[in-house]
């Protein structure tokens, strides 16, 4: 799973990419100073897999992760091929979420592309490029469905579906945001205005701390809420300074902000549940592990995950839920008390599933 990290030039997109990821994308005082998109994989925070780690002192503990690209920075024209258009929305293209990094903050040292920050213009610059290359798209969708109609008239569903869509678009609005689900009914319909959205509002320092009352963060949480998407406040630099710190010292540092965990990592757990993947967690001497699945997996599929052979010949998956293990301790101690599960073919994974599977081949 990829997620797109996109935003005007100038406006953080490489400095959190770094702190993400610690791949050291070039960042520089100037538009495109990222040519290639960067690719970096992060480790999903998860509380339960330290915990288990701690206890069990295993010779390996393994994360789940997710896959970022830093993409080059977009400007007006992009879609005409303007900057590095055609670039950007090929990169786009290929991801399954985007993280759209919006400036919220005034400084006179780093150059805006735009002369000003203005975080509703911003945002309003890459939908319209991204509204506009979908149009294109429609448009082709529109001409191949009345062809089809000719011989087929269950096409002319779908003609009438795509231009209300065009219609939509013409108005500006992105193609998530329309009445009808169109991943759903057309998956094969790859628009860039529909692929899910979070917002990273990327603050200076003195408006982190008190983000909820920064008129710019107001701005993108506004658009973020008319849309149904997620608004995460973040100050790229300082989410820097905090990566390069070790498990301890974060800790205190982030204690000293007086937040609980940073923004990145919300980033990260946020960006997680988008693309509706989920954990479920195996435990042992040997490794302690969280396994990526997207949300209603049944538990053959989830075994599966670990070794074909595990679904091939899959009998049963012994159960405990991450709560029920830790307030007992042990999985025999668990297992005394009836709360480890037997499930069979038809049991759908939760998120935090401490499973042991069973399985012959």
């Amino acid at each position: 799973m990829k997620l797109g990290i996109v935003g005007l030039p100038n406006v953080g997109k490489s400095t959190l990419f770094n702190a993400i990821t610690n791949a050291g994308a070039e960042s520089a005082n100037y538009p495109f100073c990222t040519i290639d998109p960067n690719v970096g994989v992060v480790a999903v925070p998860d509380s339960r897999l330290d915990w288990l780690s701690d206890f069990y002192q295993p010779k390996k503990t393994t994360p789940a992760v997710i896959e970022f690209v830093d993409i080059a920075g977009l400007v007006k024209g992009a879609s005409k091929g303007e900057g590095l258009g055609n670039k950007f929305l090929g990169n786009i293209r290929a991801t399954d979420a985007i993280v759209h990094v919006v400036r919220c903050f005034d400084d006179s040292n780093v150059i805006h592309v735009e002369g000003s920050t203005d975080p509703e213009r911003d945002i309003g610059i890459i939908d319209i490029e991204l509204i506009m290359a979908d149009l294109e798209m429609v448009d082709r969708r529109i001409d191949k469905a009345q062809k089809a109609a000719k011989g087929d008239k269950k096409f002319l569903q779908e003609v009438e579906v795509f231009q209300g869509l065009r219609a939509w678009l013409n108005d500006g609005k992105s193609a998530r945001t329309y009445e009808i689900d169109i991943a759903a009914e057309y998956p094969d319909c790859e628009l860039l205005s529909l692929k899910p959205i979070i917002y990273a509002a990327n603050l200076d320092e003195e408006g982190f701390s008190h983000y909820q009352g920064v008129p710019y963060y107001q701005q993108v949480a506004a658009i973020a809420e008319n849309e149904g998407a997620q608004v995460i406040p973040v100050c790229a630099k300082l989410e820097a300074e905090i990566a390069e710190l070790d498990g301890e010292e974060k800790a205190m540092f982030l204690d000293d902000l007086g937040i609980a965990e940073s923004g990145l990592d919300r980033l990260i757990k946020a960006s997680y549940a988008l693309l509706g993947l989920i954990s479920f967690l195996t435990s042992g001497e040997d490794e302690c592990r969280a396994w990526t699945i997207t949300k209603g997996t049944k538990a053959p599929q989830a075994a599966g995950k670990i070794h074909t052979d595990f679904e091939r010949g899959f009998i049963r998956a012994e159960v405990v839920n991450f709560d029920d293990l830790k307030a007992h301790g042990t999985m025999a101690a668990a297992r005394e008390k009836g709360l480890v599960r037997s499930e069979g073919k038809d049991y759908v994974m939760k998120d935090g599933d401490i499973v042991l599977f069973r399985f012959n081949v």
